[in-house]
């Protein structure tokens, strides 16, 4: 059996940072898309809180409730930049120069996944200040904190790894933002804005069966300090879930997609 040699392992490393870094540069210079993602989270904060909140009964203050669920939104909305770059790097001829070069391809949809993971943590924290400042009062612990961090963490990485497979499946990058755009709005027929026991049957059926229900509830729990339940384990297993179909997932459809 053969190994890489350390030579061709830095090669691989080298390269990995080269192209993360071009990731985060155009991160940070598409100020408008920067922008947008986090001013579109804080206004949906602002009218769930001030316009909605006072109609729905939670049994406490309703910031409370729902801004752990805006957080996990804030992810799903920056989703849909990972797919328009991937895309834009295969159907704009990036892709093509790398093959070019003795460079792994591969290695920019990495590139792309650590810098959204960078973007997303960093919104999401920006969006997390907003809630607090509007009346949010977590009562989570030193442990109970590091979970919070945890679990967003791995929700952030396996919707960013379904992004990247969306950013595959399109055929321009229009698609791919649309494309995206759907998964930003799948926290919505869960219990990050409502309890799931005031939806009808099979509404709620949807929605205490799908991932985002057991993240927001532990992500919830942790941060008022309340029982989880089996939440966290589902959590957890959810996001290992997705991982395990979407990163083969998307190695396949890459190789077909830049396939000569």
């Amino acid at each position: 059996m053969t190994t890489a040699s350390p030579t061709r392992r830095l090669s691989t490393l080298s390269e990995s940072w080269v192209l993360i870094g071009r990731s985060i540069r155009h991160i940070v210079r598409s100020t408008d898309s920067l922008l947008i993602s986090v001013i579109l989270p804080v206004a949906i904060l602002l009218l769930n809180v001030y316009v909605l909140g006072g109609a729905i009964d939670t049994g406490g203050p309703y910031i409370n409730y729902v801004a752990p669920g805006i957080v996990l939104l804030t992810a799903g909305f920056g989703s849909a930049l990972t797919a328009t770059a991937v895309n834009a790097d295969l159907t704009r001829g990036f892709l093509d120069r790398l093959r070019s070069m003795p460079v792994r391809s591969s290695a920019a949809v990495t590139g792309h996944v650590v810098a959204s993971v960078v973007r997303n943590l960093l919104v999401t924290s920006l969006v997390f200040g907003v809630a607090v400042g509007i009346g949010f009062r977590p009562k989570a612990g030193l442990w109970q904190w590091l979970g919070v961090v945890g679990i967003l963490s791995l929700f952030v990485l396996a919707i960013t790894w379904v992004s990247v497979i969306l950013g595959l499946v399109a055929k321009t990058v229009d698609a791919a933002s649309g494309f995206a755009f759907f998964v930003a709005f799948v926290p919505y027929v869960s219990s990050a804005f409502v309890p799931t026991d005031t939806m009808p049957s099979v509404l709620r059926a949807v929605a205490e069966n799908q991932p985002v229900t057991p993240i927001v509830e532990t992500a919830r729990g942790l941060l008022l300090d309340i029982p989880i339940g089996d939440n966290g384990w589902l959590a957890l297993g959810w996001c290992g879930a997705i991982l395990l179909v979407a990163v083969p997932l998307s190695a396949w459809l890459f190789r077909r997609r830049t396939a000569a």
